[in-house]
């Protein structure tokens, strides 16, 4: 089951106690709010404890959702709003790296073509990692729910409860910045 096929019922059920259904909820959409956490915060650890931070959240509250949006929505509003907390909260922490993908080690033993294609994917995602992180959290949020989680601007929208215009004008900012960060680190 993905976060899609999260029903009425699944979620009426864990919201009055139902902790199986709990269960399921968290099973069909902690890998959606990792995801997303780690396209916001742009490191593994912080990643990991919004999903927790996340969890909490919904298990507390859960019995208010209405229904106006879909779960989806709102998990991706929930997740960003918690995401961009925890990393408003580090800003005034040392800068961190992405560690690398812990399945070098096992495509190292798979041959040498695995392991060119590992540290090629981990070094473009630093790049791509290292270029975010000259974001301020707004624009980046903006930019990974639209480049990389694939949502449309209305979407955005609803999931950072922001006008749609606030949305347009996040992402032309950032992709300026993005374009000056391109053409800086191609000139070096």
């Amino acid at each position: 089951m993905e976060i899609g096929d999260i029903s009425n019922e699944l979620l009426k059920s864990a919201a009055k106690g139902d902790m199986d259904a709990f269960e399921a909820i968290y099973r069909a959409s902690s890998g959606f709010v990792y995801n997303v956490a780690l396209g916001v915060t742009g490191s593994r650890e912080d990643a990991e404890e919004t999903v927790g931070e996340v969890f909490v959240k919904l298990f507390e509250s859960l019995r208010d959702f209405r229904f106006k949006s879909s779960f989806k929505t709102w998990m991706y509003r929930v997740a960003v709003n918690t995401a961009l907390n925890l990393r408003k909260k580090a800003a005034g922490r040392a800068a961190r790296h992405v560690e690398l993908d812990e399945n070098i080690g096992m495509a190292e033993t798979a041959g040498e073509d695995n392991v060119e294609k590992s540290v090629t994917d981990n070094y473009n995602r630093d790049i791509v990692d290292n270029m975010l992180n000259t974001l301020s959290p707004d624009y980046r949020a903006c930019i990974v729910l639209r480049e990389m989680q694939g949502l449309s601007y209305d979407e955005i929208a609803k999931a950072l409860d922001l006008n749609i215009n606030t949305v347009r004008t996040r992402l032309k900012r950032a992709r300026e910045i993005l374009i000056k960060e391109v053409l800086v680190n191609e000139l070096h």
